[in-house]
């Protein structure tokens, strides 16, 4: 039976886990990030990876560098046949990555060599891609820089954010993980070189980044918002003098002549603002900071009564 050490955080890798388990192959261990508060009560949360490990009771290491932890040469001692990454979140030691006896592999959200780094999916809908995907790849010591050893690809439809894109991402990962690692194992697959030329980088979000600007589009807006959602969320600064998340907007086949946010028509449960280049989006779901998110119908009766077409609501800063 081959063995195999996991590395992986989100639900993302928690489902290629589950596929891996299922498969049949012997995980001797699961490395993850350690447990975080989550939440406004500040729960310590295991990852989604960790409560798949402890549910199949497969030994769970979590060192908060790997590089610099005891657990290190423990890893390296299991010599497994396969190491498997996926959003692990932290760089491997080339120590670690020799000591597979067969390969080491990342599952990797993106059509590499686009988008290498800890981010894709959400920079693929920032820059209003059509589509995404997954590809394997072997690893090195370089960031996702590893020759290419499958790849599938995905559509990134109107609706998608990232929280949508990685659930349907996790399932093409796990079957293309699955259908490729037998062919890794009997030496069957040829690693195809990435081209360099190619190559786009996705580094982890930044909280500036979550920051809407007038300088965007409707449509760039639109792009903002579903990268950013369900987390972190991206918020304008100075919306009726609250810093206010945008969860949910529609952008219009619209002109107008009005300044970006202005709102230009306000009805019960509308609001129509304007964005840069006389482009128009319509606000569905909307969060004023302190407050759950609401719908704008919800908004337009509390908070947001009493705004008027042609008033200026959104101030950049």
């Amino acid at each position: 039976m081959t063995s195999v050490i996991f590395m992986g955080t989100p639900q993302f890798a928690a489902t290629i886990l589950e596929g891996i388990i299922e498969a049949g192959y012997d995980v001797k261990a699961v490395v993850t990030q350690p447990d975080r508060y989550v939440g406004r009560k500040r729960i310590l949360t295991a990852s989604p990876v960790k409560q798949v490990a402890v549910n199949h009771t497969i030994p769970v290491y979590q060192p908060q560098k790997l590089g610099k932890s005891t657990e290190l040469a423990e890893l390296v001692e299991f010599k497994p046949d396969v190491i498997i990454t996926a959003a692990f979140g932290q760089f491997l030691p080339m120590s670690l990555i020799n000591s597979a006896k067969i390969a080491a592999v990342n599952v990797h959200g993106s059509l590499l060599p686009k988008y290498r780094g800890g981010a894709p999916v959400q920079y693929a809908i920032m820059n209003g891609e059509d589509k995404t995907g997954v590809t394997l790849i072997y690893m090195i010591k370089k960031m996702d820089a590893g020759e290419m050893l499958a790849q599938a690809e995905l559509p990134i439809l109107p609706n998608d954010d990232n929280g949508t894109i990685f659930s349907k991402m996790s399932l093409l990962g796990r079957d293309v993980l699955i259908e490729t690692l037998p062919k890794i194992i009997s030496g069957e697959v040829t690693g195809i070189k990435q081209d360099e030329t190619a190559v786009t980088f996705a580094p982890v979000i930044s909280p500036e980044q979550e920051k809407l600007s007038l300088d965007l589009t409707a449509q760039r807006l639109d792009y903002m918002i579903r990268a950013l959602r369900p987390q972190p969320g991206a918020y304008f600064e100075n919306f009726l003098n609250k810093r206010t998340k945008l969860w949910d907007i529609n952008p219009l086949n619209e002109k107008t002549e009005y300044e970006a946010g202005v709102a230009i028509f306000v009805g019960k449960n509308k609001l129509k603002v304007a964005a840069a280049q006389g482009s128009v989006y319509e606000i569905n779901e909307i969060q004023p900071a302190g407050k759950p998110k609401m719908t704008i119908g919800n908004f337009l009766n509390g908070q947001g009564q009493g705004i008027k077409a042609g008033q200026r609501i959104i101030i950049d800063e």
